[in-house]
């Protein structure tokens, strides 16, 4: 397997370093079945959307498939932030479930007997605006359950945690909420509740104290709906590791238990982490020099699980021939694909691209539906493709860029002119501003275009640089920019086509070193 461009975490020793994944796969969940791992996270308005992926280790992962082919009813345009907010991934009674509460919707679910075929079409377990981070539970009695937060912006409301009663065939809320656990003195920001029951205790482990530098908190009670006793579990301590929560938690054949969680790096999103967890007196301990209180800190080096056997060094795709009839499982539309924005077939070996008659600034990259968008895996990256297109009048352009709140692409003209743009946005719904910074005059409409991610300009921001080349060996800076994070997500490589309906340009060579 082809790694360049990607993070290993695999030290090819016994050993990983976190973390696992250097990818944007917020707030993420975990559920074993047998000796196979699988993970999802949130994708917000990101089509296909819910991505699941594989793991035999919990180290080494790859995506496997999506969830959702098509968010319904209101995603035909970005809605930045908006959508699948920190879905659970269960497995019960021969199928996989997948809960996650979107903001304005409300309790969204979807199940399958297959995990890499089709599933289920979406449905509303219950109807809410501000109802967010959803994890069911089924019960040894045969009932059903599901915890959820609240989006203050929403509905006004946060840092409490609610449970309420679920139909047997978990398609349906039907009880009223019971308010669980108020963490607005003790643990405030509290959200994204996971649901589970060992050892007759109902347990529900939650992030606290906020993305960049919260901790991780363990609720445990005899009854279902509580009162709830509460002990933090993790927190960043002497590592560099920030805001260390929001996961899942899962146990090995063996016995052996594992934590997984995000940790927020902004522009490069919010990378995955796995912690050794370890049960003392029904509390469960997570990480390493855990204190008498049974906190602990973050690894950055440990044994990787032991499953028994050693497996092959993955990584999730990253580069893209565009050899198949199918868009490989890296990339995702900005909002619901319409069907007629590109072919794999009409040029093989090429991804072609349409022109949707976009006009003024809905032709920005922030506010286009038809932008392809991936995922960083590494934190220093090249990412070259080569453009071709038919000769035009200057009208139609096709660029490769870096999607986020602060972005940028290099862009050639149908007229064969090369460009080099700057735009930013508020975020959210919010409309984007775009500026001309440089052009160059090629005259040909073939042209191989480069953005080089150098790494973390600072805090926030990462460096980027644009570049073009005719005959993609020798390569000439046009400009650079400071890349930031999107509305809830990392940055991510973008590549798009904007122009009079009917125009086209093709992609092909999707090369990320």
């Amino acid at each position: 397997m082809d790694l360049k461009g990607r993070w290993i975490s695999d030290l090819g020793n016994g050993r990983f370093r976190n973390p696992v994944l250097y990818a944007d796969y917020s707030d993420p969940d975990i559920v074993r079945v047998g000796e196979d791992f699988y993970m999802t996270a949130s994708s917000f308005t990101y089509v296909p959307g819910l991505p699941v992926l594989h793991s035999k280790d919990l180290v080494n992962w790859e995506i496997i498939n999506y969830a959702v082919k098509e968010l319904q009813p209101i995603y035909d345009k970005p809605q930045h932030g908006c959508g699948v907010w920190a879905p659970s991934i269960r497995y019960h009674n021969g199928k996989f479930w997948i809960y996650y509460g979107d903001p304005d919707l409300g309790i969204m679910m979807t199940n399958t007997d297959n995990i890499y075929g089709e599933w289920s079409p979406l449905t509303c377990v219950k109807e809410a605006v501000g109802i967010i981070d959803t994890c069911p539970l089924w019960d040894d009695d045969g009932k059903a359950y599901i915890v959820h937060g609240y989006a203050n912006s929403r509905c006004g409301i946060k840092s409490k945690i609610a449970v309420c009663e679920m139909s047997q065939d978990g398609t349906k809320v039907i009880s009223e909420d019971t308010i669980v656990f108020d963490g607005t003195v003790s643990h405030p920001t509290l959200e994204g509740p996971k649901f589970y029951k060992r050892n007759g205790y109902y347990y529900i482990m939650a992030p606290a104290g906020g993305v960049p530098t919260g901790w991780e908190v363990v609720f445990r009670s005899k009854n279902v709906y509580g009162p709830y006793e509460d002990r933090i579990v993790l927190r960043q301590g002497k590592t560099d590791i920030n805001g260390p929560h929001q996961g899942g938690w899962v146990e090995l054949e063996n016995g052996e238990s594992w934590f997984v969680h995000f940790q927020d790096l902004e522009v490069y999103g919010r990378v995955v982490h796995i912690q050794p967890v370890t049960w003392i007196n029904d509390w469960p301990a997570m990480g390493e020099n855990v204190d008498s209180g049974l906190c602990g800190q973050p690894v950055l080096e440990y044994k990787k699980p032991n499953v028994g056997k050693e497996y092959p060094i993955t990584a999730v795709a990253a580069s893209d021939d565009f050899s198949s009839n199918t868009l490989g499982l890296q990339w995702q539309w900005q909002a619901n694909n319409c069907g007629d924005w590109y072919s794999l077939t009409e040029n093989p070996g090429n991804l072609r691209l349409y022109g949707i008659g976009a006009k003024d600034d809905d032709a920005y990259m922030w506010n286009l539906p038809n932008v392809l968008t991936q995922i960083w895996q590494a934190p220093s990256m090249i990412t070259t493709v080569k453009i071709s297109m038919p000769k035009g009048t200057g009208k139609n352009k096709a660029a490769l860029g870096v999607a986020g709140l602060k972005y940028g692409y290099i862009a050639i003209k149908d007229n064969g002119t090369v460009i080099f743009v700057k735009g930013e946005t508020s975020g959210g719904g919010a409309k984007a501003k775009e500026y001309l910074v440089a052009d160059k005059i090629i005259t040909e409409t073939s042209v191989y275009l480069r953005t080089e991610i150098i790494g973390h300009r600072n805090a926030m921001e990462a460096k980027v640089v644009c570049s073009y080349s005719l005959d993609g060996k020798h390569f000439n800076a046009l400009g650079e920019f400071d890349a930031m994070q999107g509305k809830w997500v990392g940055a991510k490589h973008a590549i798009f086509m904007t122009g009079e309906q009917g125009s086209y340009a093709d992609f092909s060579d999707f090369e990320v070193m």
